[in-house]
């Protein structure tokens, strides 16, 4: 079992009595069919709607950029550096797009500025599918019988606790057992903000008065859930940032102690990080890889902000997959995330 499955739902078959025909049983495949089509559809509707403060903001310093130029030529390319630096795509990341498109240029004599949108979304889309190459096989698998262990870190502020909050409710929506450890000690509010998620979730929550020791909420957090057949262990941990070598010293003490419980956990670090800071992003991203081996990434908050271009910098900077994007307040508005389509609403769907 990985991280996938455990949100997997069986398929819908049709629902048909003994006595159908080969025709009553067509139809209603098709109904399934034509509600799924919908569903997909709504979602990417959804999407859209969330990242258009980015892309309005993008293409707004696009369409300036071009604006009375008709070919690809050196101007053109430094517009377009300052557009996705201001994009917060970051520099370095700025830099491989140009260079590739300036590659493309060279090859392909006879590109237009009117191209350079569809020139854009192609080289993007070719970044992102490297960054992301091993995103759907990554992590240990699971064996069966053993819960699958996350711990959640990040900032105090970004969004940390409504992720597990948002993730405890998929799951448990998806009919999976989740167990939620309060290991963030230090403030009774995050604890407190906690057990109302779980609540709300259905989720087992298990917590220890304020100011005990993180690693030891973490360790009977696993127990328990290992005893009551749990199938997913969400871990929050404090979001301090003031003393790099504190928080190393703190998290790779509740590493330890969990895989006294489970020998491999946890299976998953998720560092979340608030989309509409930036650049803050990105030292963020740096510091925590620093201070622990971070596997995954989640980003909130793009669709308050302008600044969604972070997802594109932060999972080519740092090479670690992309789990979840929130585009909302809403527990769905939690979004597993898909490159494809993230580029889809960005770009639309010209080739």
């Amino acid at each position: 079992m990985g991280f996938f499955d455990l949100f997997k739902k069986k398929k819908a078959e049709p629902e048909v009595s003994a006595n159908a025909t080969p025709e009553d049983i067509a139809k209603e495949q098709e109904r399934i069919d034509a509600e799924s089509v919908k569903e997909a559809e709504e979602e990417r509707k959804e999407l859209e709607a969330g990242l258009e403060k980015t892309k309005e903001g993008f293409f707004g310093k696009l369409r300036r950029a071009v604006a009375g130029r008709t070919t690809i030529d050196a101007d053109v390319l430094d517009d377009l550096e300052e557009v996705l630096i201001t994009s917060d795509v970051g520099v370095e990341t700025t830099v491989k797009i140009i260079e590739r498109i300036e590659q493309r240029v060279a090859r392909d004599k006879y590109l237009n500025a009117d191209e350079l949108q569809y020139i854009l979304r192609d080289e993007i889309a070719q970044l992102m599918e490297e960054s992301h190459r091993s995103t759907r096989d990554f992590g240990i698998e699971v064996k069966e019988g053993m819960p699958y262990v996350l711990m959640v870190v990040g900032v105090n502020g970004a969004g940390k606790t409504t992720t597990i909050g948002k993730l405890a409710a998929q799951l448990t929506k998806a009919g999976r057992k989740v167990y939620i450890g309060a290991a963030d000690t230090f403030r009774a509010a995050a604890i407190d903000q906690l057990a109302v998620w779980a609540d709300r979730a259905g989720a087992t929550m298990v917590r220890q008065d304020m100011g005990s020791d993180p690693a030891s909420v973490a360790y009977d957090t696993l127990r328990s859930a290992v005893a009551n057949g749990a199938d997913v262990v969400l871990i929050d941990t404090a979001g301090r940032l003031h003393n790099k070598v504190g928080l190393m010293k703190e998290l790779t003490k509740i590493r330890n102690v969990m895989s006294k419980v489970i020998p491999d956990a946890p299976h998953e670090v998720m560092l979340v990080l608030d989309g509409s800071t930036g650049q803050n992003a990105f030292e963020q991203a740096k510091q925590f890889t620093e201070a622990t081996q971070v596997t995954s990434l989640t980003i909130t908050k793009l669709d308050g902000t302008a600044k969604g271009g972070v997802v594109i910098g932060i999972s080519d900077k740092f090479n670690i997959p992309v789990r979840y994007i929130g585009i909302g307040e809403g527990i769905d508005q939690l979004k597993m995330f898909d490159r494809k389509e993230f580029v889809r609403a960005m770009f639309g769907d010209a080739k």
